[in-house]
């Protein structure tokens, strides 16, 4: 897997798992959460690509992009 290729598919998952949540779970969305849900539906592969800070790392990171969950700079 494309670093690249796995960005644009975790950032557009990010609002497919959004969907099925509850209205309190999209108040503080969990990556863990997110990350149970891409396993579970197949999509774990999507979690395998070079990353010198590691793919988790990278996909966290774009999760709280997604979801404004980052601090400003």
């Amino acid at each position: 897997m494309i670093k690249g290729e796995a960005e644009k598919a975790i950032r557009a998952l990010c609002h497919q798992w959004r969907e099925g949540l509850t209205a309190a779970e999209r108040k503080h969305p969990s990556f863990d959460s997110f990350k149970s849900w891409l396993h579970a539906k197949g999509y774990s592969h999507y979690l395998k690509f070079r990353s010198t800070a590691g793919p988790e790392y990278d996909a966290e990171i774009w999760f709280d992009q997604e979801f404004k969950q980052t601090w400003p700079n």
